[in-house]
């Protein structure tokens, strides 16, 4: 195979990639995006001359900026993300190559890039570049009749699969008997089929469960860019959620939610007291004392003294007091005000590394937000009556392991809070809304989504769409939920499919170092 022709199957590959995702891709696709890129490297393990690194990193670079150019919306810092999201994959695929090449150099060889991609993602969840929205089990967020399974699962469960399909069929393209050739291609066929149909017996049978709950959403409309972060109008912005709120508010209603940074005016946590907007929310809920009002704000904290070196914490002019701020989810009702701050912050707008300390007080962003936010370690349920509400903030609900921890902890419902105003009409307010369906189902959970703009909506247990807004449209909409407090297998247990790989990683990553040091040849 010529140079030309091997850089033409990786620009494939990276085509058929962009050509599956949410929002207008063709979900199936998937399962042979990945199979010109192996076919590449099939090749040059067998001896051909080629860079698997440089041809793998032609493919996720496609995949990176055909996907989410929209990300240079919110910030110029996308085309950093763009790269190293790309050399990240692309390290993994060339070592994933380098492993088979010294443990295992035939077509059972391939299945090693199963526990070394796998565990990328994981990495993903956590490492200061957490990107997880090209997790490849994000695919079927448009094919959901497909992945009921994702309530044992998660997201790992099709990214094993997709790896598995895509593997199979590469090695059906080696040269091997009749006989062999049939069992592979049944084994794919088989392997494509039965999860589909088992999902959607389970769909079909699914039942929801759990106590209705009447909630509304607000989707207020302000831009971001402008509107919501100017301080003339920050009362302005909460009385029109009050008055949203009260076109469709009835003694039935148990929670109003509205969006991230709803409340802009800055909440001191030691100063409660005097935040206006709380005066506000407070005399709609006088008036509706069975309801409360879920919304977001940006609040600040004082720095314990002796703390002032924690890298979050930003010092007033040239004074020697410090503080924290936060991006918060608030739950205020008649008796009193909760919290919580957001934990997965979103890298180079929210969080910028410890290395990089020469931009603490700085935002790759136009300015709104600057330096690095505080977070809390974990997540926490907000309570009200008889409910335990999980609240995620804006990008933590692409993480389904982080998601599952508040049905773990007893949430009967969740609250996706956003503003997706950044990215203006793109497809990245339509790729979030399209996660909320796997958390859905990944917790059996309905899900109320309120975004400043872009897309708000709910979700039954079954990922399905019961009800939406429309882009850059002020409107206010009104669902029954089932609060369910039954958890799934994987709000038990998490993401263990993702754990596993890690482990096996590790092992394999040993295994490659010693035989490269003892220089044995693999037996192919």
């Amino acid at each position: 195979m010529k140079k030309y022709q091997k850089l033409l199957m990786a620009i494939i590959s990276g085509l058929l990639l962009w050509a599956t995702w949410p929002v207008r891709g063709v979900a199936p696709l998937i399962f042979i995006a990945l199979v010109p890129l192996l076919y590449i490297e099939e090749r040059i393990s067998k001896g051909e001359k080629g860079h698997v690194f440089w041809l793998s990193f032609v493919t996720f670079l496609l995949w990176n900026v055909l996907t989410t150019w929209w990300v240079w919306n919110a910030t110029p810092a996308a085309i950093l993300a763009w790269i190293l999201n790309s050399l990240f994959m692309c390290t993994v695929f060339w070592v994933f190559h380098f492993t088979k090449m010294k443990l295992c150099n035939n077509q059972w060889g391939n299945f090693l890039l199963i526990p070394y991609w796998m565990a990328f993602e994981f990495l993903h969840y956590y490492w200061a570049a957490k990107w997880p929205w090209l997790s490849l089990g994000n695919v079927f967020s448009t094919a959901t009749t497909w992945v009921q399974w994702y309530s044992v699962t998660g997201v790992a469960g099709g990214t094993l699969w997709i790896l598995l399909v895509n593997i199979l069929i590469n090695n059906i393209s080696i040269p091997q008997s009749k006989k062999t050739l049939k069992w592979n291609v049944a084994i794919v066929i088989l392997l494509l089929a039965l999860p589909i149909i088992g999902s959607k017996i389970a769909y079909s049978q699914y039942e929801e469960k759990g106590q209705d709950t009447e909630v509304i959403v607000i989707q207020q409309n302000c831009d971001p860019w402008n509107e919501q972060f100017d301080p003339d109008t920050y009362d302005n912005v909460v009385r029109k959620n009050v008055e949203l709120a009260e076109k469709l508010a009835s003694p039935q209603t148990r929670f109003v939610v509205s969006s991230e940074s709803a409340i802009e005016e800055g909440i001191w946590l030691d100063r409660i007291n005097e935040v206006r907007a709380f005066d506000i929310i407070g005399k709609f809920t006088e008036k509706h004392p069975n309801c409360c009002f879920v919304i977001g704000g940006f609040s600040y904290d004082w720095v314990p003294q002796g703390m002032e070196d924690d890298f979050p914490a930003r010092q007033i002019g040239n004074s020697n007091r410090y503080y924290y701020a936060y991006n918060s989810a608030w739950l205020i009702d008649t008796l009193n005000v909760q919290h919580r701050n957001k934990s997965k912050l979103t890298p180079a707008v929210e969080a910028i590394p410890e290395w990089m300390g020469f931009l603490k007080h700085f935002s790759l962003t136009v300015g709104i937000a600057r330096g690095t936010l505080k977070s809390d370690p974990y997540p926490h349920n907000m309570s009200f009556g008889e409910h335990q509400v999980g609240v995620p903030i804006c990008y933590e609900s692409a993480f389904g392991g982080y998601v599952s921890e508040f049905a773990k902890k007893g949430a009967d419902l969740l609250f996706v809070i956003t503003n997706d105003g950044w990215w203006g009409d793109t497809p990245g307010y339509k790729q979030h809304f399209e996660f909320s369906k796997l958390r859905a189902i990944e917790n059996r959970r309905c899900i109320a989504r309120s975004a400043n703009t872009g897309r708000s909506g709910f979700f039954n247990q079954k990922g399905d769409v019961i009800q939406s807004t429309e882009y850059w449209k002020e409107d206010v909409i009104k669902a029954t939920l089932k609060a369910n407090t039954e958890k799934t297998f994987y709000s038990k247990h998490g993401d263990y499919l993702y754990r596993i790989a890690m482990w096996m990683t590790f092992g394999l990553l040993l295994a490659t170092m010693a035989l490269t040091l003892f220089g044995r040849k693999p037996n192919p």
